[in-house]
């Protein structure tokens, strides 16, 4: 069993920066990926980032070179820095661990 609790979301204005947190607990795999996804109101949830154990990572291409996924596995804790932030980007933002999830943390950009 796997629990995950997100936090960091917030209201912003497009251009800033937000800093999401996803505390892991639980049977934690530090080998294991641990992801961060988006769903949008009236859309499909999606993958925005990924970190594997070795400390490799891949980005959706709408958020390459604007957001960053990094993890502290002494903390069991994944994080996404998110600058240069865009309305579109607005969504409520879940992290994912071997199939578990976490409640999830609203992001929201206004123009």
């Amino acid at each position: 069993q796997v629990q995950l609790v997100e936090s960091g979301g917030g209201l912003v204005q497009a251009g800033e920066s937000l800093r999401l947190s996803c505390a892991a607990s639980g049977s934690i795999f530090s080998a294991n990926a641990m992801s961060w996804h988006r769903q949008a109101p009236g859309k499909q949830r999606e993958l925005v980032a990924v970190i594997w154990g070795g400390g490799s990572t891949k980005y959706a291409d709408s958020v390459k070179g604007r957001f960053t996924i990094s993890r502290d596995n002494t903390k069991n804790t994944v994080y996404l820095q998110m600058n240069s932030l865009k309305p579109e980007d607005t969504a409520v933002y879940y992290c994912n661990h071997m199939g578990y999830w976490g409640e999830g943390t609203l992001v929201t950009v206004s123009s």
